[in-house]
């Protein structure tokens, strides 16, 4: 009888190859279809959707307010003003190499020129019995203490000696140039002195009155201002 068995048919390796180029050639189209409808399928849910569009989700605490204040001074004008404080330390009979050091901060800050209205009375202002001419003794103006720009003020260069070096390696002092910045406001208030920022906020105020007490109709308006009066002992 013949055998029922079949034999297999056989395989050769070209055939092998030529099967996988036909698999990896359709995954390959399948993946090119499926990235077009992937992306069409994430704007259509991004369009019905809006909650799948990331959120930014701000968790921040509501702004506390620690403190209020009426103003009652008139900042007429500001000056902004920069310095180069070079300071140098050195140890008798030793060169600077050695012990030393120098220190060059710039620093920047503003000064504000301000005349106080809270010290006005009715004797600071004088009316024309016809109400067209005004009469205004304000105090002179004061400058504020000069406040740095920690943006505009840095260290710029420092120089230290060995001992000074090693001092910092071993030691857990770190540097504290507190006196340096002390020295750069002082210098700052001393060239707002000599300003003309003074003489500015005068002319400032003036002309801020004198269009006010005009605008309320008034012809001839009149603004001189006296040293503040000195402290009762």
């Amino acid at each position: 009888m013949p055998s029922t068995l079949q034999h297999a048919p056989i395989v050769s390796r070209r055939t092998r190859r030529t099967r996988r180029r036909v698999v990896v050639a359709g995954a390959v189209a399948a993946l090119a279809l499926l990235v077009p409808a992937g992306l069409g399928v994430a704007d259509a849910v991004n369009r019905w959707w809006p909650s799948a569009t990331p959120q930014q989700i701000d968790t921040s605490t509501a702004p506390l307010l620690l403190a209020m204040r009426d103003i009652s001074e008139y900042h007429a004008a500001t000056g902004t003003f920069q310095v180069l404080v070079d300071v140098e330390h050195d140890t008798p009979y030793l060169p600077s190499a050695i012990s030393g050091e120098r220190t060059t901060l710039f620093a920047t800050g503003t000064v504000d020129a301000r005349v106080a209205f809270s010290a006005l009375g009715p004797e600071s202002i004088t009316v024309s019995p016809d109400r067209r001419i005004a009469t205004i003794v304000l105090p002179t103006p004061t400058l504020t203490p000069a406040a740095l720009d920690p943006t505009q003020s840095r260290v710029v260069g420092r120089e230290r000696g060995l001992a000074e070096r090693l001092g910092d390696a071993f030691g857990d002092n770190p540097t504290d140039d507190t006196m340096l910045y002390r020295m750069a406001a002082a210098k700052l208030d001393a060239a707002a002195a000599q300003s003309d920022l003074a003489a500015r906020a005068e002319n400032n105020t003036r002309a801020m009155l004198t269009g006010l007490a005009q605008s309320l109709g008034y012809e001839s308006v009149t603004v001189t201002f006296a040293p503040p009066a000195a402290p009762a002992p």
